[in-house]
């Protein structure tokens, strides 16, 4: 098959995220049945930058749909948010034969990926991240995996919260954004949930929730609190002393991030890789691939950066309805 673009390459950038295994191996696999050579960046654009790539065959991506993290290993790169990084990556990926380049992280990824664009490689972004706070996908690679990692474990402190009629303050990971906090806290049934797009800071109305649910007899109360909003061990102090309330704080952590993918994050994360794939054969470059309405698209780099995100009114008024 003749294509526009020989030689392909593929990076992912950021926070690792369980599913990003899979996404690679679709991006090699498909390439590779295209007829495309693919090479592998290793360690996001600080790789990039410094020239850390190899050939990867059918073989390379072996057995690497069920491990969690990124066989590519992945960094933070401040070079890649200068010119003269911009330049050396662009510059590196001439030098490598990489006419065509999926990106597979989130929206700091994707600017990178915009800023090669416009450098005259052809970029294609794969949203990957645990933080579902990408505004042009209904999905991202590892949100479902990380999620149900959170639930099992709130489930289990929850357990525990019980015994000792305790309030238990659980923090889970999504950086500014709450979609982990919002689903967890439907999932496991939590009291009160803190998200950074709605908490009012407020401390007194989850003391005085406290208080009235145990003079209904409540044996334990759960909050789950987002990571943006943090300070989970120094919120527990004080409810505690205002309450007279057992009360204790888990940070969950980068345990979100680990972990054998779901069956959600393989397919998904396969499919995406694939498609990205596909765009680059076909000469596009400049987008981002998303999930919306059960269908995988794509849209252009800049219009994705520029879309905003809101956590759904409805969802939460049905997790503060579901909490009563």
């Amino acid at each position: 098959m003749a294509n526009a673009i020989k030689t392909i390459g593929v990076l992912t950038s950021g926070g690792d995220a369980p599913g990003m295994n899979a996404a690679i191996r679709a991006v090699v696999r498909s390439g590779i049945a295209k007829g495309l050579n693919v090479k592998g960046i290793y360690k996001g654009y600080n790789g990039l930058i410094n020239g850390e790539i190899e050939d990867l065959t059918a073989r390379s991506v072996s057995d690497t749909i069920s491990r969690g993290g990124t066989m590519l290993y992945t960094a933070r790169c401040a070079e890649m948010r200068t010119p003269e990084g911009q330049a050396q990556a662009a510059k590196v990926c001439r030098e490598n034969g990489i006419e065509g380049l999926v990106v597979i992280g989130g929206d700091g990824s994707f600017a990178g990926a915009q800023k090669l664009a416009a450098l005259g490689v052809n970029t294609i972004g794969v949203p990957g991240t645990i933080d579902l706070d990408i505004a042009c996908t209904e999905y991202t690679i590892g949100f479902d995996t990380a999620v149900n990692t959170a639930m099992e474990a709130i489930d289990k402190v929850r357990d525990t919260s019980t015994s000792h009629e305790r309030c238990s303050i659980i923090e889970v990971m999504g950086r500014n954004a709450g979609y982990i906090a919002l689903w967890c806290g439907i999932a496991n049934g939590a009291e009160d949930i803190l998200l950074p797009e709605k908490y009012d800071y407020d401390e007194q109305k989850l003391i005085n929730n406290i208080i009235n649910n145990r003079k209904r007899g409540k044996k334990h109360h759960i909050i789950i609190n987002a990571e943006g909003i943090g300070h989970s061990t120094s919120m527990a102090r004080r409810i505690e002393a205002a309450t007279g309330i057992e009360t204790r704080a888990t940070i969950l952590g980068h345990m979100q991030r680990g972990g054998s993918p779901t069956c959600k994050d393989r397919v998904y994360a396969s499919m995406m890789g694939a498609y990205a794939v596909d765009l680059l054969a076909d000469g596009k470059t400049k987008r981002v691939v998303g999930y919306k309405g059960g269908e995988f698209v794509d849209y252009d780099i800049d219009e994705a950066l520029a879309m905003q995100k809101e956590l759904p009114e409805y969802w939460l008024r049905v997790a503060k309805a579901m909490s009563v």
